[in-house]
């Protein structure tokens, strides 16, 4: 059985790798495309829509180091393996987003002072094979494993990067019909707004678990009121810290104090089959003592 499951998961890692890396080449190489295509064009849509389509390369290529590199064993220097490289290359990413957002939206003011002529033909095209790459890359990722988060992760950045493309063809469409060009520095601010969203919260997720901040749920107050109330052999429960080595993968450190008389290894084993059970945490760092004979001071 444990067998059947090592080759299922390592099935399961090989196929997002494939999944990702068509992901990255469609998206990457389209990504060029529409900064060339802007550029052309003089369309800061296109060029607002290709900086969403890198945070797409990006985080799909994010993605699937972290399929790859978490393959990899723990070794001495990293007992906690490579879960972390992951969280680092996020943090980065954000930042470089943020940067980018601030170039869109100062090139847009600029247009919108001094308006550039745009070639809505050009531009209208390449937005529409935009918008057909990122349906494909979408249905790529969307066929993957369905509990795996980074899969998950990268298929709602990329579904979420359509709406620049949309953006990008109804700009085209409207200099088309009507010449009016202020729309596309406007849209192409629509589009930074989405990229600074997405970055945002990326770099502050990011950052948190750097900082070996508390995930959200569960949490310290959590832990110590529902062990005791599970555990009638657990009197209460202190020094409780919770980090993350990614959002999925918590760990966790506590000191449990057992009612007189009850068995110590046995609450321990207790303590940590409801750590995995219920909250998913399988790494915890327990200290087990008698009810009242904290070697540290409580809290």
């Amino acid at each position: 059985m444990s067998h059947d499951h090592s080759h299922d998961h390592a099935h399961h890692a090989h196929d997002s790798r494939r999944r990702l890396s068509w992901a990255i080449v469609l998206t990457g190489g389209f990504m060029v495309a529409e900064v060339v295509g802007g550029i052309v064009s003089g369309s800061l849509a296109l060029l607002a829509d290709a900086g969403h389509m890198l945070t797409d390369t990006a985080a799909l290529a994010l993605a699937w180091f972290a399929a790859w590199i978490s393959q990899r064993p723990a070794d001495g220097r990293r007992s906690y393996g490579y879960h972390r490289v992951q969280t680092l290359a996020a943090f980065v990413n954000g930042i470089t987003l943020i940067a980018i957002v601030v170039w869109i939206a100062i090139e847009a003011v600029r247009r919108f002072l001094a308006p550039v002529e745009v070639m809505g033909g050009t531009m209208l095209t390449i937005a529409v094979l935009g918008l057909g790459v990122n349906l494909v890359v979408f249905a790529i990722l969307h066929g993957g494993d369905r509990d795996n988060l980074n899969m998950r992760g990268a298929a709602l950045h990329v579904l979420g990067d359509l709406l620049g493309s949309v953006a990008a063809i109804v700009a085209a469409l409207v200099i088309l019909a009507t010449g009016w060009t202020p729309i596309d520095p406007l849209l192409s601010l629509l589009v930074a707004a989405l990229i600074l969203r997405s970055a945002w919260k990326l770099t502050r997720e990011a950052g948190h678990i750097l900082l070996e901040g508390s995930p959200h749920d569960p949490d310290a107050a959590t832990l110590r009121r529902e062990i005791p109330e599970a555990l009638p052999a657990v009197h209460d429960v202190h020094h409780v810290h919770i980090w993350s080595l990614t959002p999925a993968r918590h760990l966790v450190s506590l000191h449990a104090a057992v009612e007189a008389g009850e068995d110590r290894q046995a609450t321990l084993v207790a303590i940590k089959a409801l750590l995995v059970e219920r909250y998913g945490i399988r790494h915890a760092t327990i200290q087990v003592e008698d009810r009242n004979d904290c070697a540290d001071e409580r809290k």
